[in-house]
């Protein structure tokens, strides 16, 4: 038996749960641009955009947006890849920055596991969204 999992069960686990998350939110993955507003607790609110930027039989390409009017350190930007197939989705850049494949040698600008930073990053970005709640009667 092995006494620690090998570090891409756990990533395909992330990938396989933010893709259910994904699913739930994105209605499917059917519309080309979905707009949210979340519900915060101190009667704020943020802007949540998610725009298709491409689209085959198996993948689908996203943008994930979020607006935040207190703090420009707040908004971000991601790129997703979702695999219809596999029903996976994987982060692909946060902020125009790309994680540097296992392959590669490290670099001082990121760390070893920048990749599972970003999918984790993801989870609990979803997660806060399911928690927070999503107004209903927005409309863009």
């Amino acid at each position: 038996m092995l006494k620690k999992l090998p570090k891409t069960s756990h990533q395909l686990s992330i990938c396989e749960a933010n893709f259910l998350r994904l699913k739930k939110i994105l209605n499917g993955f059917n519309e080309d641009r979905y707009l949210f507003e979340t519900i915060n607790p101190n009667s704020s609110s943020n802007s949540i955009s998610f725009n298709v930027l491409q689209r085959s039989r198996h993948t689908i390409m996203v943008e994930a947006k979020q607006n935040v009017n207190y703090g420009v350190y707040n908004s971000f930007i991601l790129r997703l890849q979702i695999c219809i197939d596999a029903k996976v989705a994987e982060v692909i850049s946060y902020q125009g920055e790309k994680a540097i494949p296992f392959f590669v040698g490290i670099t001082k600008s990121q760390s070893k596991d920048e990749k599972l930073q970003q999918n984790r990053f993801l989870t609990e970005w979803l997660e806060s969204i399911f928690i927070t709640g999503i107004n209903p009667n927005i409309n863009f």
